[in-house]
């Protein structure tokens, strides 16, 4: 059992759960912890890979509600030794080397973010694959208000969730944005009332849960990969993703399934 960040994971769903109070901030134990328990689940679907098994099909990531936050974002205690560039390179590849663990994730990553998300707490959820959020939650890469940029992927993930134009506005203004209008500009997936945020994400898990594992991986990483590709090459990885699920025998599976109209049993 770990301080800070801990997970369950049963029947292929692994609920990650940050609780750091009094407002979840990333201090420097907590934000180890939660890059240990990622390297752990993809250390869980590395030993499955090519076995017919699938322990980890979905993951949840969430945190205890304090004082009204999800994750507050980085420790500013931290931000007091910075003396030159190379104290903020040295910044920047920690925070890197916590949030991209994240985003590395095999499995689909869902977010469900139950309050105030700001700095290193929007990246966080940047990290991952789809958001939910509550109608409480706010979101904002705050850092330039204290001589700093987002360095935890917030500048290159955001500009390519919602375009550069509005990721420019939220991180030169420093500006929060309310559940609302981040649903509006693509930021978040979906938009829940308050407190739901966590059963939402399980419902939707349960959907895919109910769908062919590998398949959902495959299609992860070809979108992933495809991001940075040519539409040619993005087409190649395509080919090979498909590849990589028809070789699992999961088609064959589906297909039997529909045929005699009962619900497949995916590994």
């Amino acid at each position: 059992m770990r301080k800070y960040v801990n997970y369950e994971l049963d029947n292929g769903l692994a609920i990650v759960t940050v609780n750091n109070p009094p407002v979840n901030s990333l201090t420097e134990d907590m934000s180890n912890e939660l890059r240990q328990v990622f390297e752990e689940l993809k250390a869980i679907e590395d030993e499955d890979a090519g076995s017919g098994v699938s322990r980890v099909k979905v993951v949840i990531l969430t945190a205890v509600n304090h004082k009204g936050v999800f994750i507050a974002g980085a420790d500013i205690n931290l931000f007091l030794s910075i003396k030159d560039r190379a104290d903020g390179v040295r910044l920047g590849s920690f925070y890197q080397s916590i949030i991209n663990p994240i985003s590395e994730s095999g499995s689909p990553v869902i977010c469900a973010v139950n309050g105030l998300a700001l700095g290193g707490g929007t990246e966080i959820a940047l990290a991952c694959d789809i958001r939910i959020a509550s109608s409480n939650a706010e979101f904002g890469l705050t850092e330039v208000r204290l001589g700093v940029l987002p360095g935890g992927g917030g500048t290159q993930r955001l500009a390519r969730l919602i375009g550069p134009g509005k990721a420019k506005q939220m991180i030169f203004t420093g500006k929060r944005i309310n559940a609302e209008e981040a649903l509006r500009i693509g930021l978040i997936e979906k938009l829940v009332p308050e407190g739901e945020a966590l059963n939402e994400a399980k419902i939707m898990a349960q959907a895919m849960l109910d769908n062919a594992p590998t398949a959902i991986k495959c299609a992860k990483m070809a979108i992933d990969e495809g991001l940075d590709a040519t539409m040619k090459e993005g087409l190649l990885i395509e080919q090979k993703a498909l590849g990589m699920a028809c070789d699992s025998g999961e088609p064959a599976e589906g297909a039997r399934a529909f045929l005699e109209k009962r619900k497949p049993k995916f590994p």
